[in-house]
């Protein structure tokens, strides 16, 4: 059995290696004396039995991890779970998203499918799955196009495979930066693209929990046909607040994961 510290580490080397914006972000939290710690992190599949939900689950359940909450998002036909660690409260929570492929094109489902059976019987034996990407080999460029007409989440997920599609930095721990307005600003200032779609803070300190992210960076990816640049994976950052009970929050919001998940598409940025 792998340990979830080092699931972790491996997710963060590889995290690292798709989204260099992400190292700038943390290097400037470092550099300012700041403790970072993650929130959570969140994966990407198809709602099938061979890479559902619960496959990419059992790594984290194997190692302490249960299910502690499920959503439904209708408009961009995705189910989800999140899970905590049992006994250490300082765990990342993890996020797995599954898209359903029965609501889309007769080309999509097609696609989804002949992509799902290029994936060998054993590939997830061990934990290292979670950080090996696409297990269903090189990305025909067309097919992703036409996919992102559909779903930007389906056309992310067949380029990418299983990889923490973002990391989140805890608000809580920071000392400098302990409004997100204002951290979200500090981010401006230095360049970086912060998603507006649904407003640049999702959720309030009423709802428990405020979110917000920097959009996805571009990086080359190898197709078929050579190499082009499209949006990787992104940073995210959330503040939780304390119940009527005195605990702090850990569950999610469906409306502002919603938005958050658009971090990836992959448009012009004015």
């Amino acid at each position: 059995m792998t340990s979830y510290q080092e699931i972790f580490e491996n997710l963060w080397v590889d995290y690292l290696n798709q989204n260099p914006e992400t190292k700038k972000v943390y290097d400037l939290f470092i550099n300012e004396g700041e403790t970072v710690l993650n929130d959570h992190i969140a994966f990407r599949t198809f709602d099938h039995p061979k890479v559902s939900i619960e496959v990419l689950a059992q790594p984290f359940i194997d190692a302490g991890y249960e299910e502690k909450g499920s959503y439904h998002f209708e408009a961009k036909k995705l189910v989800a779970n999140h899970f905590e660690h049992k006994t250490d409260k300082d765990a990342p929570k993890v996020f797995i998203s599954a898209l359903q492929p029965q609501y889309f094109s007769e080309f999509a489902q097609k696609a989804i499918a002949e992509t799902i059976d290029r994936i060998p019987e054993d590939f997830a034996k061990d934990a290292s799955f979670l950080w090996n990407g696409s297990p269903w080999g090189k990305p025909n460029y067309s097919t992703y196009i036409q996919l992102q007409e559909e779903s930007e989440y389906a056309a992310w997920l067949y380029v990418y495979g299983y990889r923490a599609n973002h990391f989140t930095v805890n608000i809580n721990a920071l000392k400098n930066h302990t409004d997100i307005y204002e951290l979200n600003q500090f981010l401006r200032d230095r360049g970086f693209v912060i998603l507006e779609a649904g407003g640049e803070v999702k959720g309030t300190p009423e709802e428990l929990l405020e979110q917000s992210s920097i959009r996805a960076g571009k990086i080359a990816v190898e197709f078929e046909d050579g190499l082009r640049e499209i949006p990787s994976c992104f940073y995210e950052f959330a503040k939780r607040y304390k119940d009527d009970n005195g605990e702090l929050y850990t569950g999610f919001i469906a409306k502002s994961a919603d938005k958050i998940f658009e971090s990836t598409d992959n448009v012009v940025v004015m």
